[in-house]
């Protein structure tokens, strides 16, 4: 009996030190959720887009052209294979262009809840948009990149069907 005494004593020490330490510890910070799972970017809130995308493209509209960062998905990385593409998109809405691409890319759409001017997106597997207003939209899209400074976006895109230049900086691959 006293041996059981002494184990049921040494369990409850032992079950002490346990719940002791994962209790709380005011001095120790809570890092959050882990930055390297999708959908976690704290810089980013669409999934794709994280601050390690360093693959950079040129768009070329007329005699503008403007820098995009693409994004570390399939279907941005499908679409890399297709550069340099030169798109004649339409106009739809008064706030994006688009162009059906040659073939289909790898699509994983959610739900962006707001599009931003400069978003560069998939719709459906083989639509190419490339958006110029910001705005809410319950459409579903897979996200391929962004424009890193759009501000003269609206104005070089003008209204109607244009000619852009898609191209990676540098050749990356």
């Amino acid at each position: 009996m006293k041996t059981v005494m002494s184990t049921m004593s040494a369990c409850a020490i032992l079950l002490s030190a346990c719940l002791c330490a994962c209790s709380p510890n005011e001095d120790v910070p809570n890092p959050g959720p882990p930055t390297d799972m999708p959908g976690n970017d704290s810089d980013s809130e669409d999934p794709g887009m994280s601050p390690q995308s360093t693959v950079k493209m040129k768009i070329t509209i007329g005699a503008a052209s403007f820098t995009a960062t693409l994004a570390d998905n399939p279907a941005a990385a499908a679409f890399r294979t297709l550069l340099p593409l030169i798109a004649t998109m339409g106009e739809l809405n008064d706030n994006e262009k688009y162009y059906y691409l040659p073939r289909t890319l790898p699509a994983t759409p959610s739900d962006i809840g707001t599009i931003h001017s400069g978003d560069i997106m998939l719709y459906g597997s083989n639509c190419l948009v490339l958006f110029y207003k910001t705005f809410p939209s319950s459409y579903r899209y897979t996200r391929i990149g962004s424009i890193d400074n759009p501000s003269a976006l609206e104005m070089s895109l003008g209204s109607g069907q244009i000619t852009l230049r898609f191209e990676l900086i540098n050749n990356q691959l």
